[in-house]
């Protein structure tokens, strides 16, 4: 038995697995971004070093790259670490044509 902390907002949802790991069970698209964003602020703010697992999304756009790129600037302005597990590959293909995947695998 865990104690995973389940948190959904309009339809996204961020899972907290606890010591700082998270989980994505949602797409990572225009739709979903801006409530992921907003979950994440409460949730993260209490951890130096976040881990963020997508293994559980399912779709994804350039909505779901910025929201990563938001997480890495928030990281950095509040001296945290954060690591992205599991990224899809449709998300590091958006990421390869906007040349930022050094910027998502430095906090890998």
């Amino acid at each position: 038995m865990t104690n995973a902390i389940e948190t959904s907002v309009e339809g996204a949802d961020l899972e907290d697995l606890g010591d700082g790991r998270f989980a994505v069970r949602s797409d990572l698209t225009f739709e979903f971004a801006t409530s992921l964003l907003s979950q994440s602020k409460q949730q993260f703010s209490g951890h130096a070093r976040i881990y963020v697992d997508m293994s559980g999304v399912r779709q994804s756009d350039s909505a779901g790259l910025a929201l990563l790129l938001e997480w890495v600037s928030w990281a950095r302005h509040y001296e945290r670490e954060i690591v992205y597990e599991n990224i899809p590959a449709q998300l590091l293909s958006i990421a390869e044509i906007s040349e930022v995947t050094d910027i998502l695998a430095s906090h890998q």
